[in-house]
């Protein structure tokens, strides 16, 4: 199987074009596990396929290490985008993609004809409990809401950006527990699904520092829906403005929560090595 190893801020893909000839379904969620394995496979956060759509101009369908499907992957749309642009399998700077959190619309910005970063419009948060999906009677929003685990109450807001994200504010992120309070809120019984889960602290109304915690993945570099689900908390929560830089691991990415409800996230995508593997 011919592969591209490409990463966005230091969240790391396999992308794989089955736009002629898609993997076996049965066998995706195994063909995941061992080539995002860092030791014996490829290593990778996930496995991006490229696919065709009867709805948009492309189909994404991505899996976690685990063997898992996201509904939505920031970061991996974005390496996405610079693929089938750069390998001219799309003229046009503007693409649709289809997900499993709807259809995204990506422009494309250009150096020297390549694709160096990507503005993608990431859609509407979902803020309802039900959305999110959220064990509970009430169907509001969750805002700095009580969460205890382990014995430690955190104040969680809960995100949906297609896919769940729980956000935490702290006073300080230098040496943050991360993977332990990250695996044991991913797997609470109040996330039937499990969720994302990152931790932030705010440096400015502009500009934030995270941390993130992915469902399925573990800790990494870098989750852009979680970038935009944790802009959006922050609003709620007026501790910044619309239109934040979020500092992450692996770098940076501007997150925007316009007046028409619709989050932009813009940030960069890079190919690493292409190769193949014996599957």
């Amino acid at each position: 199987m011919n592969f591209t190893k490409m990463q966005g801020i230091g969240n790391d893909f396999i992308v794989v074009n089955a736009l002629s000839e898609p993997p076996e379904e049965k066998s995706l969620p195994e063909l995941s596990r061992r080539i995002n394995d860092r030791k014996f496979g490829i290593g990778g956060d996930g496995l991006i396929l490229v696919l065709p759509s009867k709805v948009a101009d492309f189909k994404m369908r991505m899996l976690n290490p685990d063997g898992s499907e996201a509904e939505m992957c920031g970061n991996g749309i974005r390496c996405f985008a610079k693929y089938v642009f750069d390998r001219k399998l799309f003229p046009e700077t503007q693409i649709k993609v289809d997900t499993l959190a709807g259809t995204k619309v990506l422009r494309l910005q250009l150096k020297a004809g390549k694709v160096e970063n990507v503005k993608v419009d990431m859609g509407t948060p979902m803020l309802l409990r039900s959305e999110i999906t959220m064990r509970g009677e009430d169907n509001g929003r969750v805002i700095a809401e009580g969460l205890k685990v382990d014995g430690k109450r955190f104040e969680i807001t809960a995100v949906s950006m297609g896919n769940p994200h729980v956000v935490i504010f702290e006073e300080s992120l230098e040496n943050y527990p991360v993977s332990k309070y990250g695996h044991l809120i991913e797997n609470h019984k109040s996330f039937p699904y499990r969720t994302n889960v990152h931790f932030v602290q705010i440096l400015s109304t502009s500009e934030l520092l995270m941390k993130t915690w992915e469902r399925g993945a573990g800790e990494t570099l870098a989750c852009g829906t979680g970038a935009c689900a944790t802009v959006v908390a922050a609003i709620l929560n007026k501790k910044t403005s619309r239109n934040v830089l979020a500092h992450l691991p692996g770098g940076d990415l501007r997150i925007e929560w316009t007046g028409d409800d619709r989050v932009m996230m813009t940030g960069p995508a890079e190919e690493v090595f292409t190769g193949q593997i014996d599957i």
